[in-house]
This record gives structure tokens, C-alpha cells and sequence, in this order.
């Protein structure tokens, strides 16, 4: 099947009624959970924030005091964050990085806390499109109910050192930005192909599949990836996710098998003809 027709199907899959039924759990999940972490931080943050700009204006023509005993470090970010707020223009500049770094921020916590949802969803799915496109197939996934947890915190960590490693590349334009997301696009890739591979393959037919296919995989994700990059979208989509790379890996799948039987087909027709 060409590329662009598992795309296609994988979309009229998403827009029958069992899979959007399906697609609004994660939505509301999410959004639950967004809400909560909002109202219970907002107040605090900012009214924080507002009280340090209005003494850091009240404060334009006074000295700044700082402990000298205080960390170099946090010396420096205090002198430069008040010299900042004395103004109106480099305050509203403050004011605006916070908000877009905060957004930014959470726009990308939504992502990844819809597709650690979209996880508990998976069997669900997959089970939907094997009975309406591969009925021939029986899976047989190797993953149990910790495997799931210790790869996401194995993703977790190198997703986090990753990200250290790649802190001098922050400051190169243009640079920074393919730096900043690979970290994200690794995690992405890992706990959904996971997801989807344990729950419909055993060991050696995602080991096959992958030395073969990894980098059709690998494409496929980064698409998924760019694609989760408009604003709020994964929210919804998550599940066509799964779609997509669940056809990937049943199509994949399909292939083996029929090789495995033509193998079981020859050799049994050697042995009636010896």
C-alpha cells in the first residue's frame, strides 16, 4: 500500500463514529487536567508577578538591595530582572516572553500528557482496525502492564539529557530550534511506536519489522510530530496517530505472515513429495 493511501484510510478510519467517540476522551481528559494545574497555579503566579513589577516600578529610583553573601548567579538574574521591570517597555518585553515561554510550555505538556492517554486507549483502537481491515491477523503483543512505565521513564531520562547535551546549540540561530525539538520528537517517537508495536507484535516480528523499516517508522513519526506542532491539535488527533502507525505495523505484519505461510506451504509440499 502506497503512502499516501494509508494516509487516507487512515483518516476515513478516524472520522467513523467508534473512533471519535474514542478521540474526545483524551480531549476531555486533558483539559480536565490542564484546568485543574491552571486555577490551582494562576492566582499565585500571577499575583507574584504583578506585586514584583509594581515594587520593582515603585523601586525605579532606588538602590537595589542584594544579600553579597547570595549566589553569583542569583545576584546577576535579580540586578538584571529589577533593572528590567523599572521600565515599562523591557516590563511589557518581560511580561511577554513569560507568557509566550509559558504557553509554549504548555502547549507542549499537552502533548505529551495526551499521548501518555492515548497509551490506556491504544488496545482499544488497534483492536477496532484489525477487526475491519486485517481480520486474517492474530496479534500477539509482548508488552505487560509495566513495560509501558519503565519506558516511559527510559524516554523520560534521555529525553532530559538530551536536552543538556544540546544547551550550547541553544544559542545558535535556526540551529536551536531543530536542537530544541529533537529531545520531543524522540520522546514522541519512542512511547508511541512502543505503544503500538507491544500490543500487536511479538519480540521478533518488531525486531524484524525494524531492522527492515525503521527509518518508514521513523518518517512516519516525524510527520506525526510536525503535525502535533499546530497549536492544541493533538488534543484531538492523538488517535489518528495511532491509526496511521497501527495500519504501518499491521501492513508490516501482514507481509510477514504471508511469508512465514509461504515458508510452512513449501516445505510441507517437499515433504508430501518426498
Amino acid at each position: 500500500m502506497l503512502e499516501g493511501q494509508m494516509i487516507a484510510l487512515s483518516v476515513r478510519d478516524f472520522f467513523t463514529k467508534s473512533m471519535l467517540k474514542i478521540a474526545f476522551l483524551p480531549l476531555i481528559i486533558t483539559m480536565i487536567i490542564m484546568l485543574i494545574l491552571f486555577y490551582g497555579a494562576a492566582d499565585y503566579g500571577f499575583d507574584s508577578l504583578q506585586v514584583y513589577i509594581e515594587n520593582s516600578q515603585n523601586a525605579q529610583n532606588q538602590e537595589v538591595f542584594v544579600d553579597p553573601n547570595a549566589p553569583f548567579y542569583y545576584i546577576w538574574a535579580t540586578t538584571v530582572i529589577a533593572f528590567l521591570f523599572q521600565y515599562s517597555v523591557t516590563a511589557w518585553l518581560v511580561g511577554f516572553l513569560f507568557y509566550t515561554i509559558g504557553t509554549l510550555f504548555v502547549m507542549m505538556f499537552s502533548v505529551f500528557l495526551t499521548i501518555i492517554i492515548i497509551g490506556f486507549l491504544t488496545p482499544f483502537i488497534l483492536d477496532i482496525i484489525q477487526k475491519r481491515h486485517y481480520p486474517e491477523i492474530k496479534t500477539n503483543g509482548f508488552g505487560n502492564i509495566l513495560s509501558p512505565l519503565w519506558v516511559l521513564f527510559r524516554s523520560g531520562l534521555i529525553m532530559v539529557l538530551m536536552f543538556l547535551v544540546f544547551i550550547p546549540l541553544y544559542f545558535i540561530p535556526l540551529v536551536n530550534i531543530i536542537a530544541f525539538n529533537i529531545p520531543f520528537y524522540y520522546f514522541f517517537h519512542k512511547l508511541l511506536n512502543y505503544d503500538i508495536a507491544s500490543t500487536i507484535l511479538t519480540k521478533n516480528e518488531y525486531s524484524a519489522i525494524h531492522t527492515k523499516k525503521a527509518s518508514s517508522f521513523r518518517v512516519r513519526s516525524l510527520f506525526l510530530y510536525l503535525l502535533s506542532m499546530i497549536p492544541f491539535i493533538t488534543l484531538f488527533t492523538a488517535v489518528f496517530y495511532i491509526i496511521y502507525l497501527g495500519h504501518g505495523y499491521f501492513q508490516e505484519l501482514r507481509k510477514i505472515r504471508e511469508n512465514e505461510n509461504s515458508i510452512i506451504n513449501s516445505m510441507q509440499r517437499k515433504q508430501i513429495e518426498d
